[in-house]
């Protein structure tokens, strides 16, 4: 278990909007150096043990995308591109200026438009864990999971089965908020609601180091799409993660870590002593 200091706040970004986030470090003895997990239609608490483990190294925050978790939601506020610019906003807000960018699912997905977005160059790296956003090569790549009952959802995201949610022993209250973050992470996702037509033509503009580390047993978006992806960027590097599914951060925490350390070590900084 992580021993790093861990706060909850709220950060006022202006025209109406509210994000809170979890802070584990401390942002202003970061030297404005810092790692952004965003999270997917599962909710925070999806990365949450990735961001334990990570701060151990570095400073780290994790914003509920505005709408999760029962947090309020502006109006204006209603697409991925959106929120890309809001977490850039939120990297000003920190002072950061050197991050990196991991985000699993919708998260990744909001990554890759931060990382075309960033005219100020704060976001120095990348890393994409089962993301979503690019048109599919075909349809067998992706399953359109608002089309699926729940409790075949944790099948096709979970390969290890003591991972699978128990709907059966949840509460109400619990299935309800379950439901309500599944309704914000559709609307954000739009109309193709796992893509974004145009993304993946744009993508070669990203010069960044881009890191795609994939569940090879993910049933949501399989491991041809995520080699799709991978080679959409200037500077991506794919890393498949076995007996891991579309969470490879829960089943796998220890496989995406070496995954992520290796990129460090060998992509980001090589010639490092």
């Amino acid at each position: 278990m992580s021993t790093t200091s861990a706060t909850t706040r709220t950060i006022d970004l202006g025209n109406g909007l509210h994000v809170t986030i979890d802070e584990k470090g401390d942002a202003a003895a970061s030297g404005g150096t810092g790692i952004l997990a965003l999270h997917g239609g599962a909710g925070p608490q999806s990365v949450a043990g990735l961001a334990a483990a990570l701060s151990e190294h570095a400073y780290v925050v994790t914003p509920v995308h505005p709408g999760f978790n029962g947090t309020p939601r502006v109006p204006w506020l209603h697409s991925v591109d959106d929120l890309a610019d809001v977490y850039l906003d939120l990297l000003d807000a920190l002072g950061l200026n050197a991050v990196m960018v991991i985000g699993n699912s919708l998260g990744g997905w909001i990554g890759s438009e931060m990382s075309l977005r960033d005219i100020h160059g704060r976001v120095k790296s990348l890393v994409l864990l089962n993301a979503v956003g690019i048109r599919p090569d075909n349809d067998q790549q992706v399953t359109d999971i608002r089309t699926v009952p729940p409790a075949e959802i944790g099948k096709l995201s979970f390969y290890n089965a003591a991972f699978r949610p128990n709907l059966a022993s949840m509460s109400e209250e619990q299935r309800a908020g379950m439901a309500a973050n599944q309704k914000a992470n559709a609307s954000y996702a739009g109309e193709y609601f796992i893509f974004e037509p145009g993304l993946r033509r744009r993508l070669h503009r990203v010069t960044i180091p881009v890191l795609v580390a994939w569940g090879e047993e993910d049933g949501v978006v399989t491991a041809e799409y995520g080699r799709s992806y991978a080679a959409s960027f200037a500077n991506g590097h794919f890393r498949p993660i076995a007996e891991a599914g579309h969470f490879p951060q829960i089943e796998q925490a220890g496989a995406v870590l070496g995954a992520i350390g290796d990129f460090v070590d060998n992509v980001i900084k090589p010639d490092r002593d």
